[in-house]
Formats: C-alpha cells, structure tokens, sequence
C-alpha cells in the first residue's frame, strides 16, 4: 500500500488497512520502518523492535514504538530511532505501559520541535531522571510534550524537572500535582524557566518604584498562581496587601516590565484614594463592574492631578476602538478609555453619557460617592437597552489595573454561591474562595517585603509551641545541577528566641576568670582601621616626598635639615563590625565526654567570653542563632543586634538558646548579610560557629546544601564581607574547607577548648 503524495513521506496508514492480528501487525511496520533506516541500521531496527516484543510489556507498547520511531530517522538521525527503544523499555519496567507506549510519540513531538541531536539527547535524560525519581509523574510530564519543548529549552526543562523534584522531596502526590500544571508553584517556575519577565525578577525595583511615588510600604507579594485556563489574574488588593499575578500574559520584556509598573501605580492610587469601602447592597452585577471602572478612573484621576506624567504610563494600555458591536465588555473598555484619553472620540450615546457625568464640573472627585451614583445610573441605562451581561466571563480590563475586589464590603454575601444573578465577584476574576485560600496560606509562611524598604511584621503562630515570628523573608538558593540560583526558594523565618537565666553567662565569665583576664590584656593591641599615613617621622617604611625637600631646602641655605624625612601607616583605631551566627541544630545536644557537657553549652560559652571582648573593644557587634525545618522555614533569632546594647536582655536570650531541627546554612548566612552589609566600618565580619555539614529534612542530596553555602560565600566575599567558620566537626575539613576556603576554617577537634579557642581566634583575625 503507498500512501498518497499529499500525505508525504511519512503519514501513517489508516489502522483499518493494516493486519487485524498484533504480531502480524508488527511485522508490518517493522517492514515499513526498514526503508526509513539506511541499510547498516536495519538489522539494529528490527533487534531493537523485536526486544520489545519479547519483553512481556504487551502488543501496544512494540507497536508504538515500531509505529512513531521511524520518523527519528530523517528529523535526527537512525541512532536516536535506535537507542529510544532503552527509554521506552525502562518506562515500562520504572512506570507502566501507557507511559512506556506514549514515550515514542512524544519523541517525534520533541525531535520536530527541537530539531537537534544533542538537545533531543538532553531531553531524553531528562525523561529517564523523572522515570527514575518520580515514576507515577512521568506520564503526565509526557501528555504535555508540546507545552514543555516548545516553551523550555532542554537545559530549563531539566531545571524545572529539578525545582520540581528538590520541592516534593519523596512526596508522591505532591510530585503528580507538580508534574500536572496542578500545584501553582509548577506553573511558576515553569514561567520562570521559561524566561518570561516574573515578578520575582522585578520584585525589588518595584517595591522601589511604589515607594518613590506614593511614598507607601505596604506588604507586596506575588499572587499565588492559577491553574485554570481561563483565569486572567489581576492584581490584587486585600487589606492593605498588594499581591501581583506572577506573569501577566502576553507581555514580553520591555512592554512586561511596564504593565507591572502601571500595576503597582494604579494600585498604589487605590491606597492613596479610596479610602471607604463600597456597600454591596442590592446592587446588580453591571451596577458593581461599573461603579468598579468608575472609582479605577477616579484615582488615575487624581494620581494624574499630582503626577501628569502617569498618563503615559497608563494611556498605553487603553486600545479600546470606538466602533464595532454594543457588548457590554466592550462598552465597558471603550468608557474606560475616554476616562482617561481626552483625545478619544466615541459616538456611542451610552459611552458619551458616561463621560460627560464623570467629568460635570460639579463633581467632587475627592468623593467617591459620585462613582456609586453614576455607576447605578449607567447600569440602569444598560438594563434598559437589554444589554446582556456575563459577570462570569467578564474581566477587567485593561490588565493593569487590580480586580477591584478591595473596593467592596461584601457583608453577609461573603462566602455564599453566587449564581446567574448573584454579586458581582466573578466580574472581578478572582473568588471570594480565592481570597480566603490565599490569607490561609499566606499566614504562615508568606515574604515580607526587604527591610530596606519596609519592615513587616506578623505575629502569628509557626509552630506547635506557639512562638511568634517577627519578619519572613524568601531568599533564592543555588543549585549545582542546573548552575543557578533559584528566586524565593527558601523562607527565613524570625522567631522571637526564648529568655534563659542571664547570670548564666555571668557565671560563665567567672568559671573562666583566667581567660578572661587574658583576654582584657589583649583588648588594648588590637586595631583594625583603614591604614593612617603618618608624615615627618624619624623612621618609617618609605620617605616622606615633602620632607625630604624640605629637608634639601634647609641644607641649602645653611640650616640643619629635619632628619623626620619618613612617612608611615599604623591603625590608630578599631574599625570593624562582626556578626556571630551559631548553628543550633539538634546535633548540638550531643554530649562531649571531656568536656563533662553538651556542644551547645560549649558554643554559649565561648560565645559568652568572645561577646564580653568585643564589648570592651567598643566593637559594633551582633549575634544570631539559626536551625531549619525544611526550605519554607528556616528559624533565625536574633540574640543581638549592631544598634542594641549588650546587655541583661541579650545575655538572656543567649542564655536560652536550645539545639533543634537541621542546619540549612546558606539560608541562614544571606539573612545575616543583610544587617553586616549595613554597617559603614572598614572591615566587616561573619563568623559562622557549626558543628555539622547543612543538611535539612526535605534534600536528600548531601552536595545540594553544601554547594549552595559555598556560592553564597563567595556572593558574600563580593559583597566586601569577609568570611570564617570555626567547625566544631573533627571529620568537617573537607565539606567546610569546600565552603568557607581552606584559610578560613579552623576545626576545633577537641572541643572543650572552644571556649578558649574562640576569642584567641577573634583577636587574630582582627589584629
């Protein structure tokens, strides 16, 4: 049978006009496969087909592969027809048949759409990673084939399959939600990899960018994601918070970067303007989408009053044409426009009428009362038109501007299912559900905002014992598979530390009087300072240009000469500032036997006398304490901070610290950073105290945390920051080594000698 010309070379024949019987069905398309193979390839065909035939995997597997991997051959080459058949064994022997017998059509899929050997090779590892880790998400990684090749390059396919996998850890159900575009958090880092411009990538200059222009700090975050198709998130504003989608589609680099800044604008003209929330009452879904586009004009309005120049901000935005059909949405997107563009010209009565109330000159635009009273009016006129309004379709445009939703008091409609004619909260694409489901989750472990900017504070409760959080903040994390960091990955959380007994740390100081006494003799010898260049001394390291003139001057006519011709530098003063995070993991319960106590008792002791030098030197100091529960909560206390005293206060939190959970330790250092990178002083120090390798409960990968430790010790030593590990581990060398450098790690093998250890090695690297 030869298929037509108008079906090209490699169409497949109609099931109908093939042999009834699998295995005669078989050898009919490893017959017809055989001319698409050169002829050293055929017998490695046929081999690799009847492989599969054998293998006990069924008829329909063979015959997918026999079917689909023909066509490898002219899109790439006969080896990947060839060696395809490894790949679709292993999915049937790791998953199940329908993935086993889907994976050759979603081949052909990739191969066309990659058009390269070595990228098709890249995907198909890949393929095999996820078939090895996450067997039961293969298949549905496999029916979205098209969405991933022709969106992710294999590199940022891979990455997403990382991201994906490092997320779930061992979780199944969690690991098929993520692999199905189901969880949120797949389909943005899917948009990330994707190389759209996210929120995340703009996150800080826009949280800048509100600041400068309405001088508001007001807690922005990112929009938890929607799966659904048809969803066209807003922006978002619910009690004071801002919340962003992630991506807003259809917007691409410049033009992206733009629509979240007339974003952040606009919603930065709702929490400037409207400030009293509308009633619902017996409203009907057209009165509230309209008295919604009316308050929206109202503040741009007014934001254009102290900043013209936000017209051309926003203006952009606003395409509607003033022609085509009378539908209500577009009736909606044509008044819209004549809000705001005075050029614009529309013939339609309705849009006219509209236009002409909201700009009467007798309107108060500081009243918001006017929007409710035309916007009623209008929606009258629309209902007497018989106009036909969906609030279930409806979206706001255009998408800069938010849902609308923080305008309105709902009441007692809160919460209840709204039908054909019920409020208007689907006019605003985003439910009162919607809503819920994102405080809910945002409670426990939602980014504050950078404290340079703002400082918000929850106090909510994180754990089972209740304690209160102060700040969480999301930093990235580095991945040594895909070489890269990924945004918002972690969540340091700031608990409140627990009070212990002050004199503690008193007692401390006179159990070690003799070190103590050491140490307030080497207080006075160490100074740390930009270097002062001394003029006209009597011995130095280089001459002194000046005197030196001076002095030929003075010979010359006759004079003696000064014999001070030499310059030198010397440190008169201490300028140095250091933060000291210890690691209170639960390992730091482990008994030491020589030293008759815990690793913890250990580190508070040395903390207590290395606290009490840096006191006496007038050294700006801080000291931190962190443990991890997993990457959404890594806890960090602030023992003592630059601009607090040292005092019965500090002492007690130190006092009452207790070992716990994992030690994620990248985490913990980028929140130190921020406060050292702060401080105005010639030299600056993090001192990290640890007695084991970072490792959490959700990474299973030993080198994950400790490569991720070690680029943000290099991202540090940029910075201008230096940095030094004490490992309490006697076996830490090489982990610690690899993180920190070889010249700055010490191992202290015989920890009871940390006490003593610790200041020694602070004045060191001080001196």
């Amino acid at each position: 049978m030869v298929a037509s010309a108008t079906r090209g070379k490699y169409a497949v024949q109609p099931q109908s006009q093939e042999p009834s019987s699998p295995d005669e069905r078989l050898i009919y398309l490893i017959d017809k496969g055989k001319t698409f193979f050169p002829s050293q390839y055929q017998i490695l065909w046929e081999r690799a087909c009847s492989k599969l035939a054998k293998a006990g995997y069924g008829a329909l597997i063979p015959l997918s592969y026999a079917r689909h991997s023909p066509k490898l051959v002219n899109i790439l080459n006969p080896e990947a027809a060839i060696n395809l058949a490894a790949s679709v064994s292993l999915a049937a022997i790791k998953v199940n048949r329908a993935a086993a017998e889907l994976l050759p059509k979603a081949a052909v899929v990739a191969a066309t759409e990659l058009k390269s050997s070595h990228a098709f090779s890249s995907w198909i590892m890949t393929i095999e990673e996820l078939v090895h880790h996450a067997p039961e998400s293969s298949l549905a990684v496999l029916e979205r084939t098209q969405k991933i090749v022709s969106t992710l390059t294999p590199d940022r396919f891979r990455s997403w399959v990382l991201a994906g996998l490092r997320s779930t850890s061992d979780d199944t159900l969690r690991q098929i939600q993520y692999f199905s575009f189901v969880d949120p958090e797949s389909e943005k880092w899917f948009l990330h990899e994707a190389g759209d411009v996210v929120f995340t990538n703009l996150e800080r200059k826009l949280k800048l960018y509100l600041i400068s222009l309405w001088n508001l700090m007001p807690p922005v975050r990112d929009l938890v994601a929607s799966t659904s198709p048809l969803s066209m998130r807003r922006i978002s504003i619910t009690n004071g918070v801002v919340q962003v989608p992630e991506v807003f589609p259809g917007f691409h680099d410049e033009q992206a970067e733009k629509i979240f800044r007339a974003g952040l604008a606009h919603a930065g003209a709702h929490l400037m303007y409207s400030t009293k929330k509308f009633t619902l009452g017996e409203l009907k879904p057209i009165q509230v989408a309209l008295v919604s586009l009316l308050e929206d004009a109202r503040v741009e309005y007014l934001a254009m009053q102290a900043f013209p120049g936000l017209r051309e901000l926003w203006l952009p935005f606003h395409t509607a044409k003033p022609s085509g059909p009378k539908l209500v949405p577009l009736l909606l997107t044509r008044l819209s426009r004549a809000l705001i563009d005075l050029e614009y010209r529309d013939r339609d009565g309705w849009v006219q009428k509209g236009r002409d109330m909201f700009f009467d000159a007798q309107n108060d635009m500081t009243n918001p009362t006017l929007c409710r009273n035309i916007g009623v009016l209008l929606g009258n006129d629309l209902g007497q038109l018989r106009a036909q309004f969906n609030s279930k379709t409806y979206v706001v445009e255009p998408p800069y501007r938010d849902d609308n939703m923080g305008l309105w008091d709902f009441g007692d409609h809160q919460g209840e299912d709204e039908g054909d004619d019920g409020i208007f909260i689907e006019a605003m694409r985003t439910t009162q559900e919607d809503i819920k489901d994102d405080s809910s989750s945002n409670q426990d472990s939602e980014d504050s905002d950078d404290r340079d900017e703002q400082q918000y504070s929850a106090r909510e409760s994180l754990d089972s014992e209740h304690r209160e959080s102060e700040v969480a903040i999301r930093y990235p994390e580095y991945d040594f598979l895909t070489g890269a960091e990924r945004p918002n990955w972690t969540c340091a959380v700031e608990y409140f530390p627990d009070f212990g007994d002050a004199y503690k740390i008193d007692r401390i100081l006179e159990k070690h009087s003799n070190l103590v006494n050491r140490i307030t003799n080497l207080i006075q010898s160490a100074n740390v300072s930009l270097p002062e260049r001394l003029h006209h001394q009597s011995v130095g390291e280089s001459l002194d240009l000046d005197a030196c003139i001076n002095a030929v001057i003075s010979r010359r006519m006759g004079e003696i000469p000064d014999p001070r011709i030499y310059s030198t530098t010397e440190r008169k003063h201490r300028d140095l500032s250091v933060l000291v995070l210890l690691d209170v993991s639960n390992s730091t319960n482990d008994y030491v036997q020589t030293a008759d106590t815990s690793i913890l008792e250990l580190e508070l002791q040395a903390t207590s006398l290395l606290a009490y030098a840096m006191s006496e030197l007038d050294d700006p100091f801080a000291i931190a304490a962190f443990c991890s529960d997993g990457k959404e909560d890594v806890h960090y206390y602030r023992i003592k901070d630059f601009e607090s005293p040292y005092d019965s206060s500090a002492r007690a939190y130190l006092a009452g610290l207790q070992g716990k959970l994992s030690t994620r330790m990248g985490t913990a250092m980028r929140h130190a950073t921020r406060d050292l990178i702060a401080q105005r002083t010639h030299r600056r120090l993090l001192l990290v105290v640890s007695d084991g390798e970072p490792s959490d409960i959700d990474v299973e990968d030993q080198q994950y945390l400790v490569e991720d430790a070690r680029y943000v010790t290099r991202s540090i030593s940029r910075l201008g920051i230096d940095t030094f590990c004490v490992g309490l581990d006697g076996s830490g060398d090489s982990y610690l080594h690899k993180i920190f450098g070889r010249k700055n790690v010490t191992v202290i093998d015989r920890l009871e000698r940390l006490p003593e250890r610790l200041p020694m090695l602070y004045f060191r690297l001080t001196a």
